[in-house]
This record gives structure tokens, sequence and C-alpha cells, in this order.
């Protein structure tokens, strides 16, 4: 422990320097911290970093759905739900079965079980390493949406299919029936059990007089009790966090104070980025020792890359392919859409946006990582070394061969001229959110306000401040009736501000933005 300790906390500053250089440089932190971590294990001397494959799951996968389920825009997801719905499943599943087909015709002995296990493990694109890649180019919000609300639930999919190729290899045996049963209670019982234990504490935060560092204490424990409790029933834990998480998110501003989502928010997003640094170092400090354990068993390494191309080659293929065969599903099911001005200029070009954003990452590492050592009558996991030599080396290729052209990809090929339009939407958006919330505000605080508190000085400035947006260069007119008249301006705008979000003009993303503006003047008000 006292060796492995400072191994972990240098790892850790390791995650910071290279996030750091890696925003310089405009690449994906995921691809320096995948080559870092191969890089370091050839260091000799090094602690070998073991995790239990039981665990594995348990410890990164709550979290980071979690914290992916509370950033995404249920509303965006419901406006494109079609294809990402589509895209989650079907086009998930089809890439599995490709490479289950592929890999059980080109590897000796490699059955069409082994393959679905594989292709469980490959098939989700990495939800991180997209949103660190897109940062540094212009997409269109549409797309950035579909993008957040697949990864939500492709992970899902994929360890479904991973579960059953699983139970398939260790019985020898598939049967249908009792698939579908079990499909569907994983299904519909990991969302009732998800959205049960968001109840629950919802009611806890509601109910308990909790604090800023309780309730985001509770926040970090939440997703991993969803993902333990379903499991426990033999439910999908990814659906349990994901609806529970969907749910908590969409009810922050009724349990939650400003002062627990403004902290909360900081805490979060550092805690995810070094559980994120962490696994992606982890795939290249595992890389030399599973190219070890393939080699003891006799395949040559020659022979395991040429594999590990090949299903490479089958997953950004089958994710282009899937790209354009929604889009002509669209051209011919929805017409209404497809002749719309703007789907018509990105008609072609979208798809191949859509299918090279298929970087590989954490859940395709948490699913290889957990394969059991043994099948249940005691024998080794066949392939097990060559299924995680490929999915570390397919993480490997998808992130530096599609996270290092695909920006390249976007501003040389011109795909997204004319993005400026949309920014200047977003703007024009953002200007008519905030008079209609000043304007309302404004009629709230005269209508409710004016006629009680006449002659209040702290009245009069606070109508003022309204009236003309000025600022008030002192607080000496800040007494407990104008911070309770504040507190419930305050309140009026969230609920404008939810009221304006049910609209399809307006973006979530500008609206909670705004709302966070507002948990910041609450903040203030502690401090006047």
């Amino acid at each position: 422990m006292h060796t492995l300790l400072p191994f972990v906390l240098v790892l850790i500053l390791l995650t910071v320097f290279l996030t750091i250089w890696a925003n310089k440089l405009k690449i994906a932190y995921p691809i320096l911290l995948v080559v870092a971590g191969l890089t370091i294990s050839f260091i000799p001397g090094l602690p070998i970093i073991k995790i239990d494959p039981d665990l594995i799951f348990f410890i990164f996968l709550p979290p980071l759905l979690f914290e992916a389920a509370w950033g995404v825009s249920f509303k965006e997801m419901k406006k494109w739900w079609r294809i990402i719905g589509s895209f989650a499943f079907l086009v998930v599943f089809f890439t599995a079965l490709l490479v289950a087909i592929v890999t059980n015709h080109i590897i000796p002995g490699f059955s069409i079980a082994l393959g679905f296990v594989l292709g469980g493990i490959v098939s989700p694109p990495d939800a991180v390493s997209t949103g660190a890649i897109t940062k540094f180019v212009k997409i269109p919000k549409s797309t950035q949406a579909i993008l957040e609300g697949e990864s939500l639930l492709n992970d899902a999919s994929s360890l479904i299919i991973f579960r059953f190729a699983l139970v398939a290899v260790g019985t020898g045996q598939f049967i249908w029936q009792e698939a579908a049963v079990d499909f569907l209670w994983m299904l519909f019982g990991g969302v009732g059990i998800g959205l049960l234990i968001a109840l629950i504490f919802m009611w806890i935060h509601k109910r308990l007089s909790t604090d800023a560092p309780s309730d985001i204490a509770l926040t970090l424990i939440e997703p991993y009790f969803m993902y333990w409790i379903a499991e426990q029933v033999h439910c999908s834990g990814v659906l349990a966090v994901v609806a529970g998480g969907l749910f908590l998110s969409s009810k922050r501003l009724s349990y939650l104070s400003s002062s627990s989502r403004i902290k909360g928010y900081s805490v979060w997003e550092s805690f995810v980025f070094l559980l994120n640094g962490m696994v992606f170092l982890l795939i290249g400090l595992e890389l030399p020792e599973i190219v070890a354990g393939m080699r003891s068993n006799g395949l040559p390494l020659s022979t395991a890359i040429g594999y590990v191309v090949l299903v490479t080659i089958v997953l950004i293929a089958a994710r282009i392919l899937s790209a354009y065969a929604a889009m002509l599903a669209t051209i011919i099911f929805r017409p209404q859409v497809a002749h719309q001005q703007q789907f018509s200029k990105r008609r072609w070009t979208t798809p191949l946006l859509m299918g090279w954003t298929g970087m590989r990452g954490v859940v395709s590492l948490a699913a290889a990582l957990a394969i059991p050592l043994t099948l249940p009558n005691g024998e080794a996991f066949p392939y097990r070394n060559l299924i995680l030599f490929i999915t570390f080396v397919a993480i490997l290729l998808t992130l530096v061969i599609q996270g290092l052209t695909f920006p390249y990809l976007i501003e040389k090929t011109k795909l997204f001229v004319g993005l400026e339009n949309e920014g200047e939407l977003e703007r024009n958006t953002r200007l008519k959110m905030k008079t209609g919330l000043k304007q309302h505000v404004y009629a709230f605080v005269k209508e409710k306000y004016e006629q009680q508190y006449l002659g209040h000085a702290g009245m009069e400035r606070i109508l003022k401040h309204w009236e003309d947006q000025s600022k008030v260069q002192d607080s000496s007119w800040m007494d407990e009736t104008s911070r309770e008249i504040l507190l419930d301006i305050f309140a009026e705008q969230r609920a404008y501000l939810t009221t304006l979000n049910k609209e399809a003009e307006f973006d979530e993303d500008i609206i909670r933005q705004q709302i966070y503006q507002i948990d910041l003047e609450e903040e203030r008000l502690k401090y006047v």
C-alpha cells in the first residue's frame, strides 16, 4: 500500500499536467493520457495496479454516467429521440453483430458467443473522448445533443449484449425465450429502480436539514446506490443510474439550494475529471502486461495486431454505414424534415461526422477488465487475453486516428461552414431570454411589493435596479427586508426560466447558464 499510494498520486499529478498540455496543443486529453500510460508502463520496477474485475464497473461507471446524465439536456433528448434511440440500440447491436461475424470467421476457434462478448465490449463510443475533441471545433448544436444523448444509452445496450454473451460462453447455450424475459426485466426494472431510488434521495434532500456539504455527499453516493441495488436484483445498473440521474437533474431546482448547486458542480467536475484521467492512463499501463499474457498463450503479436486493425475498420465502417442509413431513413419516412434547409445543407456531411465520432474509451475498458478469469466450470476463460488486447488497442487506434483527424476533418473540409449563423441565433435567443426575464421580474416586483413597501429605501433601490439595470456601489440599503425580497425575486426568476424551457425556441444549456448566474447572485447576498 505504501508503495502503491505514491505511484497513484504521481499518476494524478501527471493527469493534471498532461491535460494542461493537451489544452495548449488543442488535442483531446484522453489521447495524451493513453500514450503517456503506454510509455510509463515500459519503465522497469513500477508497481502493477490490479483492479478486481468484479469491482471495475462499480468503481468507475456509476459516477461517470450520473454526471453525464446531469449534463445532458433532457429536452434535446426528447427532441431527437428517434436518432438517439437508433444509435444507442440498433447501431450498437449492428456493430456487435458485425464484430461477432467477422471475428468468428478470421480467428480460429473464436465462437459467435465470444464474438458477441468482444462486440458488446467495443461497440459503444466514448462520450468523454468525443466531448474532449469537440471542445476545440464547432459542430451543430443538434449533433452535439445527439452525441450526448446517445452516449448515455449506448453503454446500457452494449453491456446488456456483453452480459448475455458471457452467459452463452459460460453455459454453451442461449435460450431466446429466457433471454427476452431477462432483457425486459433488465430494461424496465433498471429504469424503475433508478427512479425509485432517485425519489427516495430527493425526499431525503427535502426533508432533512441538509447544507451544501451534506447535499454534495449525498449526490456522490446516489449513483452507487442506484447501480448496486439494480445489479443485486439482476437489472441494468447502467439504466438505473441514467434514469435516476436524468430525473434528479430535471428536479434539481426543487431540492438543492443555490449553494449546493454551485459547489456541487465544482466537486463533480473535479471528481469525474480524475476518474476519467485514471482510466485512460490505465489503458496504456495495462497494455504491455496483456501482450505478455497473450504471447504466453502462443499467439504471435503480429497476428493479434492484424485482428485489431480489422476489428477497428469494422467499428468505423459500421458506424458510418449506420449514420448514412439513418439519413436515408429520414429522407424516406420523414420527408418534411429532409426538405428543411438546415437538413438539406448538411445532408451528406453530418452522417460522416457522426460516423467519425466513434472513439472508444471508458466503458470498453471497464467491460474488458470485467471478463472473468475462469468459466463457471473452473476452466480458463477462452481468448481472454486476446479480447483484452483487441479492446485496448482498438481504444488506442480510434483515439489516435479518429481523435487527431476529427478536428482536421471539420476545419479543412469546411463541413459546417455557416455555423456563425447558429452562433448569431444563440446570441439572439439569449438576448430575448434576458430581456423577457428582466421585464417579467420588474412587473413581478411592482405588482407584489411596490405598495407594501412604499417609501422603503431598499425597495426603491431594487425597483430602480430592475428598471434600468444600474450597478449599486454600496450595500447600506441592504437589510433583512431587502434580502427577503431579492430571494423571492430569484425564486421567481427560476420559475420563469423553468417555464421558458418548455418552449422549443430556447436551448436548455442557455437556460441552465442563466440559472447558474442567478445562483451566483444569491450566493453573493451572503457576503453583502
